[in-house]
Parts: structure tokens; C-alpha cells; sequence
């Protein structure tokens, strides 16, 4: 399971769960898989109480900490509006996912990669790591979009 967050608490870097697993899955079942929605209900909390959300795609189920795209044939304006400002944000945190194949080009080899026989998951996150440590030193355009300093590289190394 690979995850991307923009929270302040991490700053706009690219989050990694080592519990990867390799081959094809549907997304749902990934997120099952995670572990993420039992996290989130025991964690994910404002410090009034008051639950804290992230946002998917469709693809996922509605729950109180993972929300979605409005679905309906007529939506009222504020749901459009609401829809069309969480695809901006969305489309924003999956540019990470094409920084991380920019900079470490040979990840999209898919002739060269294939899984059972290369350790596709342990690569990928290499080099999201390396690639948060680069925003790090430089920022990013997800950090520039949102507004949000990256952490030096101690902080972010907790060195």
C-alpha cells in the first residue's frame, strides 16, 4: 500500500507504508489490506474530538474517515463545487506519483520490471524516500501548490 498526504503534520511529502504487496489489486481491496481505516478511526481525530477525513476517489467506500466524490445525476451547486475543488486537490497529490517516476525513470521500464522476479514494491519505495529527501532540499511543486514548507532533512530523517 503506497499513500500520499498533504497534511501539515508532514508536509506536503510523499508517505510510505512498508506493508507493500506486489501484483495487481483493486484499490478497496488495497485499502482493506492497509490496515489505514482501523488507523484512522483510533487516530484520526481533531484535538476537540471531532473526526478528521481523507479524501479518495471513487473507487473507495464512504466512511466517516474517507470520503469521496458527491455520485448523483443532478447535483446542487455547492456538491459540484465541492467535487471540482477535491479533484484539483487530488489531481495536486498524485504529482508526486509522476515526480517519482520523472526522476527515477527506470521504474517505468515495464519490460524490465516484472513482478515475482524484480522487488518492484522495495524499489518504488526507495525511491519515493529519496525522492521526499530531494523535496527536502528543494521543495516540490505539490509543497509550492499547497503552501507548505518541507521539513529540513533532519527533521524529516529525525536525525
Amino acid at each position: 500500500m503506497i499513500s500520499c498526504s498533504t497534511s501539515s503534520n508532514n508536509n506536503s511529502l510523499f508517505i510510505i507504508d512498508f506493508t507493500l504487496t506486489e501484483g495487481k489489486r483493486h484499490d478497496a481491496g488495497m485499502l482493506r489490506m492497509s490496515g489505514l481505516m482501523d488507523a484512522l478511526q483510533q487516530f484520526s481525530h481533531s484535538p476537540a474530538g471531532q473526526p478528521l477525513c481523507i479524501y479518495g476517489d471513487p473507487a473507495y467506500p464512504l466512511r466517516i474517515h474517507l470520503q469521496a466524490p458527491y455520485k448523483a445525476a443532478h447535483l446542487t451547486q455547492d456538491q459540484e463545487a465541492f467535487n471540482s475543488s477535491m479533484s484539483d486537490v487530488r489531481s495536486a497529490v498524485e504529482w508526486v506519483f509522476g515526480d517519482i517516476l520523472s526522476y527515477f525513470a527506470f521504474l517505468d521500464f515495464k519490460k524490465n520490471l516484472k513482478i515475482g522476479l524484480s522487488p518492484i514494491g522495495t524499489m518504488y519505495s526507495v525511491c519515493g524516500l529519496l525522492r521526499n529527501a530531494i523535496t527536502c532540499f528543494y521543495g516540490s511543486t505539490t509543497s509550492d501548490y499547497f503552501d507548505l514548507q518541507p521539513p529540513t532533512i533532519q527533521e524529516y530523517f529525525q536525525i
